[in-house]
């Protein structure tokens, strides 16, 4: 069978631009790493923009200090070695270098520690909630309790049958676009770590304590993430799907979560049908 070549065109056209946002990671699937990504994810939110800018900010000052330690052996290794020099130095002191080789790190230390103290109290100091999200950490999947909207809390596990691979879920956490979003987290059992790369978060899940971040996301769409600790042997199936959306998408989800989830309340493990990683 003859295939025209502007429809054998299309087709590939099409096989290429699928095959770009599968491996873009962000196009098809939302927010995800990427094959030989070596960069942080893309910022969703303005704590993830701070520590973005805070990661290239030291990335410049271990270059520079890479390739100064580097200039200095090779000018040790050229005009102090036993040829050039058969007759070495006996000077045992040098004021004006011992004095730099102090106060030039200290300098440098504290040029790091103003923006990382900033950022960390960015991280830890919770603005007023718009919404307040309670995450449990169980093995091996996450349940979502929404207290502020009806209490209804329902259980998110890995769906074989989902893209991306490893990440896909059956029910992902729904939050709206621009606003302060509380996430209280405990563990049912061991620890967990609950971690969105896009959303500059990572925070243990701990049985018997309740651990508290935030997040702001400036941007809709799928972001992904997972558990950040070693749980148990089905610690790398336990995804996080967080659903960023708008306002009124946010109102109509609710109203049908209320409805879904109390005929159906926190027990879907056992009526997922084995999506579980076992």
């Amino acid at each position: 069978m003859k295939m025209s070549k502007g429809l054998m065109g299309r087709r590939l056209l099409g096989l290429a631009v699928a095959g770009m946002a599968l491996v873009s990671g962000g196009t098809a699937f939302g927010q995800q790493p990427k094959p030989w990504e070596i960069t942080l994810q893309e910022a969703a939110t303005p704590v993830m923009e701070n520590i973005i800018s805070f990661h290239n900010l030291l990335l410049v000052i271990i270059t520079l200090i890479t390739l100064f330690v580097l200039a200095l052996l090779v000018i040790v290794v050229v005009k102090f070695n036993a040829r050039a020099n058969p007759v070495p130095s006996r000077t045992t002191h040098h004021t004006l270098i011992e004095v730099a080789w102090t106060l030039i790190p200290v300098l440098i230390l504290v040029g790091i520690a103003v923006p990382s103290f900033r950022l960390l109290f960015q991280q830890l100091d919770v603005p007023k909630a718009d919404l307040t999200v309670k995450v449990t950490g169980k093995q091996w999947y996450w349940s979502y309790a929404y207290p502020d909207n009806g209490k209804f809390e329902f259980d998110s596990l890995m769906a074989q049958d989902k893209q991306p691979r490893l990440l896909g879920v059956d029910n992902e956490m729904v939050v709206p676009v621009n606003k302060v979003i509380r996430v209280q987290t405990t563990g049912a059992d061991v620890i967990h770590a609950f971690a969105v790369p896009s959303f500059g978060i990572k925070i243990d899940s701990i049985p018997g304590r309740l651990n508290e971040t935030w997040f702001k996301a400036t941007k809709t769409g799928m972001y992904y993430g997972q558990c950040s600790e070693l749980c148990g042997k089905d610690h790398a199936f336990m995804p996080i799907a967080v659903k960023v959306v708008s306002d009124q998408e946010f109102a109509e989800w609710v109203e049908a979560a209320k409805k879904k989830y109390a005929t159906n309340p926190a027990n879907t493990y056992a009526s997922a049908g084995g999506q579980a990683a076992q």
